[in-house]
């Protein structure tokens, strides 16, 4: 059994996760559809609730910089990595005891690609890492990745799975682990899909692809050009790539695309997100009290 934790942020948003207690799952327009295609419950937000996060945008230029309202939601990776390293401690504490002292946790697995929620989830935007690495991540982020990958697969200790699974089940008891709202994945991944229909966005897409056809490209929308099939090879990127990702990024630039993108996600989340305050606010509190108990670990270490 293996403790890593994945930090891996996909440049298109996830539409589904691990569920954390019961809650209502949002609609962003009306009721949106559940996986078995009935409508999904909606909850009001009660007087009194915590309102509605606003975005923040530190810098218009740098998507990186940007959050969306359902953030507010969310464990920070910085607030995952203390409950990873303080669960780890209590594991560790509990194999020894059970007679394995040299069992240590799989590496966490570093960041590959986008860096924060918002960075690459519209795609790629940086001039300069796409003039050196078109589609693809920076080489050394990969060869780390897939070095902890590989660190990660195999137990140097030796030890006994079902004592490691005890172990960290008691863990559990202490710390709980960080899992993902399934009312905060389905705002996530709806606004996501959602924003990609509204006249705002699909208007500069119609640019954007105006833009890339006098480049000598012929694609519909960013993300196409994003998901070529030959750009898929993890440890290859070729000059027509670096050539593509260079006037994608160029003409997304001049026409303010993730901008507008952004803009369109923030109203349909607020929307959301007020539709399920009361929900929402029960997430945010589970999440404080799992990061408050790793503090006490830490703090007792």
């Amino acid at each position: 059994m293996s403790t890593r934790k994945t930090l891996v942020k996909a440049a298109v948003p996830a539409l589904a996760a691990v569920a954390v207690g019961a809650v209502a799952v949002v609609g962003l327009s009306g009721n949106s559809p559940s996986p078995d295609g009935k409508p999904t419950a909606k909850t009001e937000s009660r007087s009194g609730d915590t309102p509605a996060a606003p975005a923040a945008v530190s810098d218009p230029g740098n998507p990186a910089t940007w959050k969306l309202p359902i953030e507010r939601y969310m464990v920070s990776k910085a607030d995952a990595r203390l409950v990873n390293t303080s669960r780890d401690s209590v594991i560790a504490a509990c194999m020894k005891k059970a007679g394995f002292p040299n069992w240590v946790p799989a590496p966490d697995l570093p960041a590959l690609g986008g860096k924060t929620e918002t960075d690459w989830r519209y795609g790629i935007h940086d001039a300069v890492q796409a003039a050196k690495h078109g589609y693809h991540p920076d080489a050394a982020e990969q060869q780390a990745y897939d070095q902890a990958m590989m660190a990660g697969a195999v137990d140097k200790a030796g030890a006994d799975p079902k004592v490691l699974q005890g172990c960290a089940e008691s863990a559990g008891r202490t710390v709980p682990t960080v899992t993902r709202s399934d009312l905060v994945e389905q705002i996530k991944g709806d606004s996501f899909k959602e924003s990609t229909k509204d006249p705002k966005v699909t208007a500069v897409f119609a640019q954007w692809s105006a833009c890339m056809k006098t480049k000598g490209y012929s694609y519909t929308k960013p993300m196409d050009a994003n998901d070529e099939p030959r750009f898929n090879d993890p440890h290859n990127v070729s000059d027509v790539e670096i050539a593509t990702a260079k006037a994608d990024v160029a003409c997304r630039t001049q026409h303010h695309v993730e901008k507008t993108w952004f803009d369109v996600e923030v109203t349909l989340q607020t929307k959301a997100i007020k539709v399920n305050q009361a929900a929402l606010n029960e997430v945010q509190t589970a999440n404080k009290d799992t990061v408050r108990q790793a503090s006490a670990v830490a703090t007792a270490r």
